[in-house]
């Protein structure tokens, strides 16, 4: 575990994996392991449990999918060594945009 956090408003600690490379199955379980440490001998009365989240210079969605990481607690982020061209951070922004609205719509599908 590289960084620990407590969040007030969630009331709970977050626990962040910085990995260079391509995200790995093997992550979820080291993650699972600092988690259910923290949840053992570090949580307070009245806190929720931990959350896990693993930062990678490089993402697998399709395993990410498979591992199912959102029920376990833990979230896979992709982060970035430099800047790319601007074109491509552009991209890369409208991509996640559009990613996130389709993911809200999911969640709230309008009302007709």
């Amino acid at each position: 575990m590289d960084l620990l956090f407590y969040h007030r408003k969630l009331r709970r600690l977050i626990a962040i994996d910085l990995k260079i490379g391509r995200f790995k199955a093997a992550y979820k379980g080291q993650m699972e392991l600092y988690l259910r440490w923290l949840e053992k001998n570090e949580t307070e009365n009245g806190e929720e449990s931990p959350l896990g989240l693993i930062l990678c210079t490089e993402g697998s969605r399709e395993q990410i999918e498979l591992l199912r990481l959102d029920k376990s607690g833990i979230k896979v982020a992709q982060y970035m060594t430099e800047l790319p061209e601007k074109k491509l951070l552009k991209e890369q922004l409208k991509q996640s945009l559009e990613q996130t609205k389709a993911r809200l719509d999911n969640f709230h599908p309008k009302l007709t």
